[in-house]
């Protein structure tokens, strides 16, 4: 029997206390659960340096951990419990050997990248604040919740391959926010199940439209119009951060820039499946399959060996 890798079965199988992990097994166990999960595009895919494949993996796992143990229990005070024990299990590895696989690999790739650990303790933050935060007032408030849930990830990326400049740093929280609200726009019905809601109350006000009608358009599977003239601004909101991420990728080096070009786009490509069903993600979830990474790998290249600039006009057209 293949043994238990997804969190929430690993912890059933093993509880909280258990043998220390070798580093080989724990970077096993980090890729091994890295693959088990499907993603827009590969975490440690081919335009991954070959060097940092397994530091991408560990970041991944540690991410999936914190994902797992937020939104899988089904229970508030339970995962409240796990994501405590997590973030002390973080900060342990400054002590102490851990034994848990995840940092067992993860505090080698700390380590050697001289990561700072309040990155990770931001993602922690926002898995907790998950538990009792269900509603946002506006905008503003939803990108502070974006700083700690999506922004880390690019820092930890950009850290990885050697940037660490305060400009870089800004350009990809731009398009990391830009990231999380396309993937809320996308789950507007499986966050209501699950008793949140990431669309602003002030811009829902503005198009006369109520977290009731939002429960009545989940509930008969069908979006009404103000539900799709509040999604239409909020897409459009997302693409113009987009477009002011969008120099990153030019001052990177190598695979990297074609990595970041490629994640901007496939945002950018969410964006436009919104605007093709009409602003309704409530009938159907728009995706990203595999003739799309295709084609948006293609995009992508062409991009980058043959470089012209769409500006402005690329994040509008993907939402007009």
């Amino acid at each position: 029997m293949e043994p238990a890798v997804r969190p929430l079965e690993f912890l059933r199988a093993n509880g909280r206390a258990f043998p220390v992990w070798s580093l080989e097994a724990s970077e096993a166990y980090s890729r091994h659960l890295t693959r088990l999960h499907y993603e827009n595009f590969s975490v440690a895919g081919p335009l991954v340096p070959a060097n940092l494949r397994q530091d991408c993996c560990n970041v991944y796992a540690f991410c999936r951990w914190a994902d797992d143990l937020g939104d899988e229990t089904g229970d508030a005070a339970e995962s409240v419990d796990l994501l405590t024990w997590w973030r002390e299990q973080l900060h342990s590895m400054e002590t102490r050997q851990p034994h848990h696989p995840v940092f067992v690999a993860l505090r080698d790739t700390i380590g050697r990248h001289r990561l700072p650990l309040q990155d990770f303790d931001d993602l922690i933050n926002a898995f907790l604040l998950d538990q009792s935060k269900r509603t946002y007032a506006d905008l503003p408030e939803l990108l502070q919740y974006c700083e700690l849930s999506a922004n880390p990830v690019g820092r930890i990326v950009l850290r990885m391959h050697g940037y660490a400049d305060a400009e870089r740093l800004a350009l990809s929280d731009n398009i990391c926010s830009a990231l999380q609200l396309a993937n809320h726009w996308q789950d507007v019905r499986r966050d209501w199940d699950i008793g949140r809601v990431y669309i602003p109350e002030r811009i829902m006000d503005r198009h006369g439209y109520s977290f009731a009608q939002l429960a009545n358009d989940v509930n008969r599977r069908q979006a009404s119009p103000q539900f799709r003239s509040t999604l239409k601004e909020l897409a459009e909101r997302a693409g113009l951060l987009f477009e002011r991420g969008r120099p990153l990728a030019g001052t990177l080096r190598g695979r990297l820039a074609l990595e970041v070009d490629l994640f901007r786009h496939a945002g950018l490509q969410v964006l436009a499946k919104i605007r093709r069903q009409g602003f309704d993600t409530i009938t159907k979830r728009p995706v990203i399959g595999r003739l799309d990474r295709v084609r948006l790998l293609a995009r992508v290249f062409a991009t980058r060996l043959l470089p012209f600039r769409r500006g402005y006009q690329e994040a509008r057209d993907a939402v007009a």
